[in-house]
């Protein structure tokens, strides 16, 4: 095994440290007391927790809000897409390699258009300002991805599986829930953290379809918070902080399944 030449390693550790710079930063800011952030220090001389329980004071009801909005749109991007995906690589369904390019093209539709797009739909039906009205929209987006990834991943099922459910007199249905959506495990996973994030860190829905509400997710809940004041930025950055520990957390344990899930096949799980 050739050794890896040592500059690339110092290279690696260099980027690494730039790139990471902005997120040690903001925890610096988030533990200095309020009257030292005009001299802020490159550690915190005198750590203090007053940003976080300012910002936990304030900001919880918005870390509930994403809560929901993610959860949300996780269970219905899944529920929408593996079958969606099941149909398109089981069943050969008519039309699915125009299905197939159609998902395609909605994941390059900019986010903002999507956003005026819904505002308009939204307020004839009356759901803005709501919770439910951002989970569909942020499933827009999500949806798209989870289907064309449970597509290619069920497409590598092996078909004795499904012939054999077949013979034992199982449906369509009954294969897809006893055979079909447990190999996919790790295709679920991937799809649930993905849809996660996308709508953990939403914002341009979020301003467009829920500037009002009485519950506005972490993320508008933190630009409002800076808007309205400029002077407790140990409390933004705890904010800042505390909103990113969830995404944070997720990636970490996740990782492994989100790699088996995009690039294994269901028999080598």
């Amino acid at each position: 095994m050739t050794a890896r030449p040592w500059w690339k390693t110092i290279l690696g550790v260099v980027l690494t440290a730039i790139m990471l710079f902005p997120v040690y930063w903001m925890v610096n800011v988030s533990l200095t007391p309020t009257g030292e952030l005009r001299k802020t220090q490159w550690f915190p001389v005198h750590p203090t927790l007053e940003g976080f329980e300012s910002a936990l004071s304030q900001q919880l009801p918005s870390l509930g809000t994403s809560l929901v909005v993610g959860a949300g749109c996780v269970l219905l991007t899944v529920v929408v897409a593996a079958p969606a995906g099941y149909a398109l690589a089981i069943l050969n369904l008519r039309g699915g390699r125009a299905l197939n390019f159609l998902l395609l093209v909605a994941q390059m539709i900019p986010a903002v258009v999507m956003a005026m797009g819904f505002y308009a739909i939204y307020v004839r039906l009356g759901m803005l300002n709501t919770v439910w009205g951002l989970i569909i929209a942020d499933s827009t987006i999500a949806v798209p991805f989870g289907v064309l990834l449970y597509t290619t991943f069920m497409a590598g099922i092996p078909r004795e599986l499904m012939q054999a459910a077949h013979i034992d007199g199982a449906g369509a249905w009954r294969t897809f829930t006893k055979i079909v959506l447990p190999v996919s495990r790790n295709s679920t996973l991937t799809v649930a953290l993905f849809a996660f994030l996308w709508a953990w860190s939403d914002f341009i829905f979020a301003s467009t379809l829920n500037r009002s509400g009485e519950f506005v997710p972490i993320t508008l809940g933190i630009y409002q918070y800076i808007g309205n004041n400029t002077t407790q930025w140990n409390a933004i950055m705890a904010t800042a902080v505390v909103a990113s520990l969830p995404a944070a957390i997720l990636l970490v344990v996740a990782q492994r399944y989100v790699a088996a899930g995009v690039t294994a096949g269901a028999v080598k799980d």
